[in-house]
């Protein structure tokens, strides 16, 4: 019977693996620029900026800029 361990050694499940490990990378980068984006709301609206300015030079919908103008601290 084809067992766990010989299956590991497999070009296949070594591909496989391989190819998950780099999706989650480029997902995690993703997120990390969501996030980044995120948390550069508040500084910007400190600036001056309109949300709607704010939206367009982040690339992100105004409901996520209201969204982040929401979650912020007060103490921001």
């Amino acid at each position: 019977m084809f067992g766990l361990s010989e299956l590991k050694q497999t070009r296949v499940y070594q591909e496989a693996k391989q190819e998950g490990k780099e999706e989650g990378k480029q997902e995690g980068k993703q997120e990390g620029r969501f996030e980044a984006k995120l948390e550069a709301v508040p500084k910007l609206l400190a600036l001056g900026l309109s949300m709607e300015q704010i939206a367009q030079a982040l690339d992100l919908d105004i409901t996520q800029v209201q969204q982040a103008v929401q979650q912020t601290p007060l103490n921001e």
